[in-house]
Protein backbone atom coordinates (compact mmCIF):
# COMPACT_ATOMS: atom_id res chain seq x y z
CA UNK A 1 0.00 0.00 0.00
CA UNK A 2 1.71 3.83 -0.96
CA UNK A 3 2.28 5.78 2.00
CA UNK A 4 -0.53 8.32 3.00
CA UNK A 5 0.01 11.83 1.89
CA UNK A 6 -0.32 14.50 4.47
CA UNK A 7 -0.26 18.63 3.39
CA UNK A 8 0.99 20.61 6.22
CA UNK A 9 -0.55 24.14 5.72
CA UNK A 10 1.55 26.49 8.63
CA UNK A 11 3.06 30.13 7.91
CA UNK A 12 5.11 29.34 11.19
CA UNK A 13 8.62 27.39 9.75
CA UNK A 14 9.53 25.68 13.04
CA UNK A 15 5.97 24.44 14.21
CA UNK A 16 5.88 23.13 10.23
CA UNK A 17 9.01 21.56 10.23
CA UNK A 18 8.33 19.87 14.05
CA UNK A 19 4.94 18.56 12.23
CA UNK A 20 6.66 17.61 8.75
CA UNK A 21 9.52 15.45 10.67
CA UNK A 22 6.96 13.58 13.01
CA UNK A 23 5.01 12.91 10.44
CA UNK A 24 7.72 11.61 8.56
CA UNK A 25 9.23 9.42 11.13
CA UNK A 26 6.00 8.48 11.58
CA UNK A 27 5.46 6.88 7.62
CA UNK A 28 3.82 9.33 5.88
CA UNK A 29 4.84 11.35 2.83
CA UNK A 30 4.62 15.37 3.08
CA UNK A 31 4.15 18.13 1.19
CA UNK A 32 4.04 21.71 3.09
CA UNK A 33 2.50 25.22 1.83
CA UNK A 34 3.50 28.30 4.12
CA UNK A 35 0.39 30.61 3.10
CA UNK A 36 -3.07 30.23 1.75
CA UNK A 37 -2.19 30.91 -1.64
CA UNK A 38 0.40 28.10 -1.98
CA UNK A 39 -1.85 25.98 -0.27
CA UNK A 40 -4.75 26.51 -3.00
CA UNK A 41 -2.13 25.87 -5.98
CA UNK A 42 -1.10 22.60 -4.18
CA UNK A 43 -4.63 21.31 -3.52
CA UNK A 44 -4.91 22.71 -7.49
CA UNK A 45 -2.11 19.85 -8.65
CA UNK A 46 -2.78 17.00 -6.13
CA UNK A 47 -4.92 15.23 -3.51
CA UNK A 48 -3.32 14.49 -0.34
CA UNK A 49 -4.79 12.39 1.46
CA UNK A 50 -5.70 14.44 4.96
CA UNK A 51 -4.74 18.02 4.90
CA UNK A 52 -3.22 19.39 8.72
CA UNK A 53 -4.55 23.45 8.28
CA UNK A 54 -3.40 26.40 10.27
CA UNK A 55 -6.28 28.95 10.63
CA UNK A 56 -4.34 32.16 10.74
CA UNK A 57 -2.67 32.11 7.68
CA UNK A 58 -1.55 34.85 5.50
CA UNK A 59 -2.95 36.10 1.90
CA UNK A 60 -6.02 33.53 2.43
CA UNK A 61 -7.02 32.02 5.88
CA UNK A 62 -7.35 28.60 6.60
CA UNK A 63 -10.98 28.68 6.98
CA UNK A 64 -11.35 29.66 3.68
CA UNK A 65 -9.40 26.93 2.39
CA UNK A 66 -11.64 24.06 4.17
CA UNK A 67 -14.74 25.69 2.65
CA UNK A 68 -12.72 25.35 -0.80
CA UNK A 69 -12.32 22.00 0.28
CA UNK A 70 -15.09 20.93 1.32
CA UNK A 71 -17.18 22.33 -1.67
CA UNK A 72 -15.04 19.99 -4.03
CA UNK A 73 -14.75 17.02 -1.88
CA UNK A 74 -14.47 15.14 1.51
CA UNK A 75 -10.65 15.01 2.31
CA UNK A 76 -10.20 14.86 5.94
CA UNK A 77 -9.09 17.80 7.83
CA UNK A 78 -7.24 18.30 10.67
CA UNK A 79 -7.39 22.10 12.16
CA UNK A 80 -4.43 23.59 14.24
CA UNK A 81 -4.79 26.75 16.00
CA UNK A 82 -3.99 29.38 18.34
CA UNK A 83 -7.64 30.18 19.01
CA UNK A 84 -9.05 28.59 22.55
CA UNK A 85 -12.76 29.48 22.72
CA UNK A 86 -15.35 26.43 22.31
CA UNK A 87 -16.92 28.99 19.51
CA UNK A 88 -13.79 28.74 17.23
CA UNK A 89 -13.73 25.65 17.53
CA UNK A 90 -17.57 24.79 16.99
CA UNK A 91 -16.90 27.07 13.70
CA UNK A 92 -14.24 24.87 12.26
CA UNK A 93 -16.11 21.92 13.12
CA UNK A 94 -19.53 23.44 11.14
CA UNK A 95 -17.80 23.95 8.33
CA UNK A 96 -16.31 20.58 8.28
CA UNK A 97 -12.86 19.70 9.68
CA UNK A 98 -12.65 16.42 11.05
CA UNK A 99 -10.75 17.28 13.98
CA UNK A 100 -9.23 20.17 15.96
CA UNK A 101 -5.84 20.97 17.62
CA UNK A 102 -5.08 23.58 19.94
CA UNK A 103 -1.31 25.35 19.66
CA UNK A 104 0.37 24.50 21.25
CA UNK A 105 -0.04 20.69 20.81
CA UNK A 106 2.54 17.71 20.93
CA UNK A 107 3.25 16.48 17.85
CA UNK A 108 2.98 12.90 18.72
CA UNK A 109 -0.29 13.78 19.77
CA UNK A 110 -1.01 14.94 16.61
CA UNK A 111 0.09 12.30 14.64
CA UNK A 112 -1.83 9.91 16.76
CA UNK A 113 -4.55 11.61 15.59
CA UNK A 114 -3.59 11.88 11.60
CA UNK A 115 -3.36 8.07 12.29
CA UNK A 116 -7.24 7.82 13.73
CA UNK A 117 -8.79 9.63 11.01
CA UNK A 118 -7.19 7.87 8.28
CA UNK A 119 -7.91 4.61 10.08
CA UNK A 120 -10.95 5.06 9.72
CA UNK A 121 -11.53 6.52 6.22
CA UNK A 122 -9.40 3.57 5.50
CA UNK A 123 -11.94 1.02 7.17
CA UNK A 124 -14.93 2.96 5.61
CA UNK A 125 -13.08 2.17 2.36
CA UNK A 126 -12.76 -1.64 2.99
CA UNK A 127 -15.85 -2.58 4.65
CA UNK A 128 -18.19 -4.60 2.35
CA UNK A 129 -21.34 -4.37 3.71
CA UNK A 130 -24.92 -4.17 2.25
CA UNK A 131 -26.83 -1.06 2.02
CA UNK A 132 -28.90 0.06 4.87
CA UNK A 133 -32.28 1.65 3.61
CA UNK A 134 -34.91 3.51 5.72
CA UNK A 135 -37.56 5.20 3.70
CA UNK A 136 -36.33 7.13 1.41
CA UNK A 137 -32.98 7.19 3.38
CA UNK A 138 -29.81 4.98 1.25
CA UNK A 139 -26.76 4.48 3.46
CA UNK A 140 -24.49 2.35 1.77
CA UNK A 141 -21.13 1.26 3.87
CA UNK A 142 -19.14 0.22 1.33
CA UNK A 143 -19.02 3.03 -1.16
CA UNK A 144 -19.81 5.85 1.86
CA UNK A 145 -22.59 7.25 -0.32
CA UNK A 146 -25.86 8.50 1.20
CA UNK A 147 -28.99 9.59 -0.30
CA UNK A 148 -32.24 10.91 0.70
CA UNK A 149 -35.52 10.37 -2.02
CA UNK A 150 -32.54 9.47 -4.62
CA UNK A 151 -30.64 12.56 -4.02
CA UNK A 152 -26.68 12.41 -3.47
CA UNK A 153 -26.26 13.68 0.00
CA UNK A 154 -22.34 14.95 0.64
CA UNK A 155 -20.89 13.62 3.85
CA UNK A 156 -17.17 14.43 5.74
CA UNK A 157 -15.63 11.04 6.65
CA UNK A 158 -16.74 11.60 10.14
CA UNK A 159 -20.54 12.85 9.56
CA UNK A 160 -20.78 9.57 7.76
CA UNK A 161 -19.04 6.90 10.33
CA UNK A 162 -21.25 8.82 12.92
CA UNK A 163 -24.44 8.07 10.96
CA UNK A 164 -23.56 4.87 10.22
CA UNK A 165 -22.88 3.69 13.72
CA UNK A 166 -26.28 5.31 14.44
CA UNK A 167 -28.35 3.57 11.92
CA UNK A 168 -26.59 -0.01 12.91
CA UNK A 169 -28.59 0.20 15.82
CA UNK A 170 -31.78 1.84 15.21
CA UNK A 171 -33.67 3.21 18.43
CA UNK A 172 -30.77 3.14 20.61
CA UNK A 173 -29.96 5.42 22.81
CA UNK A 174 -26.08 6.40 22.75
CA UNK A 175 -24.37 9.18 25.20
CA UNK A 176 -22.15 11.60 24.08
CA UNK A 177 -19.60 9.78 25.39
CA UNK A 178 -20.48 6.87 23.94
CA UNK A 179 -20.63 8.35 20.30
CA UNK A 180 -17.18 9.61 21.08
CA UNK A 181 -15.70 6.17 22.03
CA UNK A 182 -17.53 4.76 18.43
CA UNK A 183 -16.49 7.13 16.07
CA UNK A 184 -13.53 9.07 17.41
CA UNK A 185 -11.94 6.37 19.31
CA UNK A 186 -11.34 6.63 23.13
CA UNK A 187 -9.59 10.04 23.72
CA UNK A 188 -9.62 12.20 26.54
CA UNK A 189 -8.15 15.20 24.43
CA UNK A 190 -11.73 15.55 21.99
CA UNK A 191 -14.19 17.59 23.56
CA UNK A 192 -17.75 16.22 23.97
CA UNK A 193 -19.23 19.10 22.13
CA UNK A 194 -17.83 17.71 19.10
CA UNK A 195 -20.50 14.94 19.06
CA UNK A 196 -23.03 17.88 18.81
CA UNK A 197 -21.73 19.70 16.34
CA UNK A 198 -21.80 16.79 14.35
CA UNK A 199 -25.16 16.19 14.84
CA UNK A 200 -26.36 19.65 14.01
CA UNK A 201 -24.46 19.21 10.52
CA UNK A 202 -26.46 15.63 9.99
CA UNK A 203 -30.01 17.17 10.64
CA UNK A 204 -28.91 20.17 8.37
CA UNK A 205 -28.26 17.81 5.94
CA UNK A 206 -30.76 14.76 6.55
CA UNK A 207 -33.48 16.21 8.11
CA UNK A 208 -36.60 17.71 5.94
CA UNK A 209 -36.87 19.85 9.17
CA UNK A 210 -34.03 20.42 10.91
CA UNK A 211 -35.14 22.02 14.12
CA UNK A 212 -37.78 19.33 14.47
CA UNK A 213 -35.66 16.14 13.30
CA UNK A 214 -36.77 13.02 13.02
CA UNK A 215 -34.52 10.87 12.33
CA UNK A 216 -31.61 11.56 14.31
CA UNK A 217 -33.80 12.37 17.47
CA UNK A 218 -32.72 13.83 21.10
CA UNK A 219 -33.31 12.09 24.11
CA UNK A 220 -33.00 15.13 26.40
CA UNK A 221 -30.71 14.27 29.77
CA UNK A 222 -29.25 11.08 27.59
CA UNK A 223 -28.25 11.37 24.23
CA UNK A 224 -29.47 10.59 20.70
CA UNK A 225 -31.07 7.69 18.92
CA UNK A 226 -31.46 6.80 15.26
CA UNK A 227 -35.28 6.74 13.94
CA UNK A 228 -35.90 4.16 11.41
Amino acid sequence: MPENTILIVEDEPSIAEVVNLYLRRAGFQTLQAADGDAALKTLEQTTPDLVVLDIMLPHVDGLAILRWIRDRGDIPIIIVSSRREESDRIAGLELGADDYVVKPFSPQELVSRVRAVLRRVHQGEAQAEAPLAFGDLSIEPSTMLVSVRGRGVSLTAKEFELLLHLARHPRQVFSRDQLLEAVWGRSAYIDPSTVTVHIRRLREKLEDDPSNPQRLTTVWGVGYRFEP
